[in-house]
């Protein structure tokens, strides 16, 4: 991510420190690993209420989004509840279909945009995505993608934003994106 943001002419500290993440003019929470051990990192921290009291812009990216839903499936897990989503693992469909297989890895589209954060990204843009759970459709849906089912694949409320997508492995649509979140006022 600090190469991404380097890429667009920004400078990003990466740290778990309380008072840089308060201060800072906006937060990006990225994610990789397993919901129950990151969840336990961050309450350890404190970092859980930190997250939830920021009045700035955040951007949860990838498991960053999913730990900012009430719940996750994945090692039944209560996350810090921003959105009001339940976050379940993809069920293939029965029998199988060729190419379907959980996580799912690789581009995918994403359209039904509801944000200026997809301001200048075209509907149908294709994204890159691994993951093996994800947040259904609900009232904070701001983009939507279709694997076994369709999801959310941006989630907003207030301030948070949340991306189920890596923008920073995305190309130029998440470079655009990245852009917006950091440089541009969105509604």
């Amino acid at each position: 991510m600090v190469f991404a943001l380097e890429r667009i002419g920004l400078k990003a500290e990466v740290t778990d420190d309380v008072q840089t993440i308060q201060s800072a003019d906006k937060v990006i929470f990225p994610g990789v690993g397993e919901a129950s051990s990151a969840m336990k990192y961050l309450k350890e921290r404190r970092l859980d209420e930190v997250i939830k009291g920021l009045r700035q812009p955040v951007l949860g990216i990838c498991l960053g989004m999913q730990l900012m839903c009430k719940h996750s499936e994945e090692n039944d897990t209560d996350c810090m509840g921003i959105f009001d989503e339940e976050v379940v693992l993809f069920s293939p469909p029965v029998g199988g279909q060729d190419g379907i297989k959980v996580p799912q890895i690789g581009w995918n589209n994403i359209h039904n945009f509801r944000s200026g954060l997809f301001s200048g990204v075209q509907e149908n843009s294709f994204v890159y995505l691994v993951h093996s759970y994800y947040a259904a459709i609900g009232k904070d849906t701001i983009a939507t993608t279709n694997y076994i089912t369709q999801y959310s694949a941006a989630l907003q409320k207030n301030n948070f934003y949340g991306v189920q997508f890596h923008p920073e492995k995305s190309a130029n649509v998440g470079e655009q994106i990245l852009k917006n979140f950091m440089l541009n006022a969105m509604g």
